[in-house]
């Protein structure tokens, strides 16, 4: 029930720097490596080098994507002489793992902590995309109303 609530909040997927929380925890080359590996098709080095906005040099996005593969963030296959590396997971799964990370390890705090947690998430919702909070109510089977008057004194 969660994840859902969480596709509902994420950005419609865009070009680089469309998800600032990909870049706060991969940091921002690895956020535009994944970026052009989410596009869907397989590439190598030479082909993720091309399709960046920036210049590069090619050991860096060789360096780049080796440790996206061993974060479990890439596949990849032996080619020639060089690996080919594709998305392991989409995007939305990716962002979907990291929100429940990050909310497990937010409640894994003390239980008076909890109760502020839910309210701060809430009016972050309320104040950046309130038609939200609806969908959140229908989710938990409450009504809009209560939701929408405002937590944590706002």
């Amino acid at each position: 029930m969660v994840s859902v609530g969480l596709r509902m909040l994420t950005v419609p997927d865009q070009r680089v720097p469309s998800h600032k929380v990909l870049q706060l925890i991969l940091g921002p080359l690895e956020s535009q490596v994944m970026e052009v590996l989410w596009d869907g098709k397989e590439c190598c080095v030479r082909q993720v080098l091309a399709r960046l906005d920036q210049k590069f040099a090619y050991t860096t996005i060789m360096t780049t994507l080796d440790r996206l593969y061993k974060k479990k963030l890439l596949n990849r296959r032996l080619l020639g002489r060089g690996y080919v590396y594709s998305a392991r997971v989409t995007c939305q799964e990716w962002k979907d793992t990291v929100a429940r990370d990050v909310v497990a390890k937010l409640l894994a705090g003390p239980r008076s902590s909890h109760e502020a947690l839910v309210a701060c998430l809430l009016e972050a919702v309320r104040l950046q995309q309130p038609e939200l909070l609806q969908d959140i109510a229908t989710i938990l089977g409450t009504r809009g109303h209560t939701l929408t008057s405002g937590y944590g004194g706002a």
